[in-house]
């Protein structure tokens, strides 16, 4: 097996068709049916069901999909990073934002893009930050910015910035006064939570007192979306930043309590693979992203404390 035969599978895989996938990498016919035969030899299992029109994937090729999609994709990165050598960022890049993160700085990262890396094609994925972190996980992104990601041997996490956590609702939930909450009396409302698992822990750095809010919660949704507008609904309250109802607060839909005894917070993290060598463009795109971080919270559109 050899990246040629990846690309023509990968091609065929796709495409579905043989005329198609022809088509699109200049072979014909004949040798993609010969390579994915061989390939089919080599792994001594079928890889694709014939049928009258085209090509249906079996299991394995599901599998083997997965593989060579990441595998084509780091040989054209270190192909680029050894050509470029530094001396001009170019190609593709692709990063990962929790949805405040985008909030804050993915306009501005986009503008820079644009303006100063016109060669650079940069894709970018918001999702909540446990997703975020599986598209990390699977290669889909090479660099994600992720709320307390947990412990692991192929994680690289680095600390960007704490952010203080608040009892989030309309005033008929969390009442009219703007004086803190204890986190007792906070425990004691009707809480709207992310899904268990993943997503929830990127809600407070304090799993203990993660746990306890679990336990009493209402609602358990996987959904920004969702969740915000079951907070102008009055359904419940949340654990939530300023800056992910900003425009809810702005409109004065909502408001915000400090939470004491003892505050919640949550950390951000810069991850990226182990596995995978950090190349120029990637170095680049980590440098400018803590740039466009530590300028937000410099000028407190971004309420936090910098960590880097």
């Amino acid at each position: 097996m050899d990246s040629r035969q990846l690309r023509y599978f990968v091609a065929v895989y796709e495409h579905r068709n043989l005329s198609r996938a022809a088509d699109q990498t200049g072979v014909a016919q004949s040798a993609l049916s010969h390579h994915i035969a061989n390939l089919e030899a080599e792994f001594a299992t079928s890889l694709f069901d014939r049928k009258p029109r085209g090509m249906e994937p079996t299991a394995a090729a599901e599998r083997l999909y997965e593989h060579a999609r990441i595998i084509l994709r780091a040989m054209a990165a270190a192909e680029r990073d050894v050509m470029q050598g530094g001396n001009e960022i170019s190609g593709e890049v692709s990063i990962g934002m929790a949805n405040s993160a985008v909030k804050a700085i993915g306009v501005s990262l986009m503008q820079t893009v644009l303006s100063k890396y016109p060669n650079l094609k940069l894709s970018l994925t918001e999702s909540l930050s446990g997703a975020t972190l599986l598209h990390l996980m699977t290669s889909e992104v090479d660099l994600a910015l992720v709320y307390n990601p947990p412990s692991d041997k192929d994680l690289v996490a680095e600390p960007v910035l704490e952010e203080q956590m608040f009892c989030v609702g309309t005033p008929e939930v969390i009442g009219t006064s703007r004086a803190p909450l204890t986190f007792e009396e906070f425990a004691k409302l009707p809480t709207i939570l992310l899904r268990q698992g993943i997503s929830s822990r990127a809600l407070l750095d304090d799993p203990v007192l993660l746990k306890r809010l679990e336990a009493n919660a209402i609602l358990h949704l996987n959904s920004i979306s969702g969740t915000i507008g079951a907070l102008l609904a009055g359904l419940g309250c949340a654990v939530a930043t300023k800056l992910f109802v900003r425009d809810q607060l702005r409109a004065g839909h909502l408001v915000a309590r400090e939470v004491i005894e003892p505050k919640l917070t949550r950390t951000l993290y810069l991850c990226r693979l182990r596995s995978r060598p950090s190349t120029y463009v990637m170095e680049e795109m980590k440098r400018l992203m803590l740039s466009l971080i530590a300028e937000q919270v410099r000028s407190g559109t971004w309420e936090a404390a910098t960590l880097i």
